[in-house]
Formats: C-alpha cells, sequence, structure tokens
C-alpha cells in the first residue's frame, strides 16, 4: 500500500502546479515541470537528453513537462531552450534519487526470459515499430494531462520494480499492472490517435495512443485489440479486451506512459479520484 499512499498524499498536500498538469516529482521514471524564462505567444522548443520536450502554458508561463528515464542518475540536469530570435539557452533543475523495489518472477516459458535467435530477430523488428511510436512528437496546443485509468482494479505491479525473470535480472518494469478478469473491456486513458497495433512477443496484443507532444499511452497483453492504427479515440472509448497475450503470468493490463521517449510513471497523471480507485493486490 505504500505506494498508493505515497501518491494519495502528494495529492492531498495540495502540491500540484495546477490542474491541468501531471505530478511533478522530479525521479528517475518521474516528471519534472520546469517554468521557462519566455512568455511570449510562442512556445520555445525545448530539448532534453536529445528528445523533444512538450511545453505548455501555465498560470501566462511557458513551462517544460519533462520525462525523466529510469536510467537517470540523481543530480544537476538541463534542458536546451531556443525562443524565437534567441540565442539557445539552458535550463537547469535537479533530478532526486529514489529506491524502487525488487519483484521475482518464475515464467514458465522460458522463451519468454531466454529468446532463442529467430525470438530475436522478431524482437528487435517489433523493437523498431514500438519505438518508432514511443519516440514520435507532434504539434498539439491542447495535450490531455489528466488520464481515467484503462480499467479498474488491483495494481499486481507498481511502476519501477527491479525485475528478475526466473533468477535473471532484466529492465525495470516501465507500467502499472492492473490485475483483473479476462475478457473486461480496456478503455483509452485519454483523447488522442492510435499510433501503433500489434502482436508483440513481450507485450502481446497492444495498442498504442498518441496523444500530442511527445506523450504517448501503451495497453498491453490484451485479448483482444478493438481499435485501427491511425483512428480517433475520445477519453474512455473501448480499445481492446484483457487477456494474457505475451510474457504475461494471469490476465492483466500493463499500462505505460512515455514522455518525450522516457517511461514515466502513469500514476503522476492521475486525478486524485482516479487514485483512489486504485486497490495494491
Amino acid at each position: 500500500m505504500k505506494y498508493l499512499f505515497t501518491l494519495s498524499l502528494i495529492f492531498s498536500c495540495g502540491l500540484l502546479h495546477a490542474a491541468t498538469l501531471p505530478q511533478a516529482e522530479p525521479v528517475p521514471g518521474g516528471i519534472a515541470v520546469v517554468p521557462l524564462a519566455n512568455n511570449g505567444d510562442t512556445a520555445p522548443d525545448v530539448h532534453f537528453n536529445g528528445h523533444r520536450v512538450m511545453v505548455v502554458k501555465n498560470a501566462g508561463q511557458w513551462v517544460a513537462v519533462v520525462g525523466i528515464p529510469l536510467a537517470s542518475k540523481p543530480g544537476g540536469a538541463s534542458l536546451q531552450v531556443q525562443s524565437s530570435g534567441k540565442a539557445e539557452s539552458r535550463k537547469t533543475f535537479t533530478i532526486h534519487a529514489k529506491a524502487y523495489a525488487t519483484q521475482r518472477i518464475t515464467i514458465k516459458d522460458k522463451r519468454k526470459v531466454d529468446p532463442n535467435r529467430l525470438d530475436m530477430q522478431r524482437i528487435r523488428r517489433e523493437h523498431r515499430v514500438i519505438h518508432t511510436a514511443l519516440a514520435g512528437w507532434h504539434p498539439h496546443a491542447d495535450v490531455p494531462l489528466r488520464f481515467q485509468l484503462p480499467v479498474v482494479g488491483p495494481v499486481s505491479s507498481p511502476f519501477g520494480l527491479r525485475r528478475v525473470f526466473n533468477g535473471e535480472p532484466r529492465k525495470p518494469h516501465s507500467g502499472i499492472d492492473i490485475a483483473v478478469p479476462a475478457g473486461m473491456q480496456i478503455h483509452a486513458a485519454a483523447a488522442g490517435r492510435v499510433a501503433a497495433v500489434g502482436n508483440y512477443f513481450f507485450d502481446g496484443n497492444t495498442v498504442l495512443i498518441d496523444h500530442g507532444q511527445g506523450l504517448v499511452t501503451m495497453y498491453c497483453h490484451m485479448e483482444k485489440i478493438l481499435v485501427k492504427k491511425g483512428q480517433r479515440l475520445s477519453q474512455g472509448e473501448v480499445i481492446g479486451l484483457v487477456g494474457q497475450t505475451g510474457r504475461a503470468t494471469g490476465p492483466h493490463v500493463h499500462w505505460g506512459v512515455s514522455l518525450n521517449d522516457a517511461r514515466v510513471d502513469p500514476a503522476l497523471f492521475l486525478t486524485p479520484d482516479a487514485i483512489a480507485k486504485l486497490e495494491e493486490k
């Protein structure tokens, strides 16, 4: 319960920058909300780690909404800022340390832990498709920054866990797993455009939704996909059914959020009401 209690405490303490912004938590896997000096009509171009960053106006001031990769080291970080007619400048912020727990999982299908040569060829092809969708950046003046849950149920694996499959360390958990029965409807967390759909080796039947300015949500392990690439979606629209395809030990939704190609904690985009609906298993 510590994960969800901490999130609820952050919201209840009134630390949100504004009702339309995600929760600022400048840690690996978190979000930095950085005020910019330019207050003109045109948003400055901002980059972090070579990726373009979301810029929105908040209380009359431009702010950068920055996704911080899970692999980031604590300490000083800087944004490259280019305003119209001005020389490029830097804006600094601090990444704070955060410790994530370790989760050990036994996978019966050993190929899902140690893929063979043909599996690896497939995985590399799929990685290119997924990376293209996650790394995309499209202008959008009104990016949705408050999400609803794709399904309501217990959190079986929170974000950021250091994962060990069959005794072998693997990448940290880059989303939230919500354990619900197979066949339940999965809903779009926010309005957007379907950037990719596919059946992937690890992620199973998957939908990626582009919400604009480098913000992408990902929904994995579906039993059935009910949308097509390029389709425009409203918040709450049904996109598929819960399943356990890919590398999964039971029916659930793996829900991920990518911001400027950094995987960040989806809970930072949830409203307090949505947080209250989550239960830790």
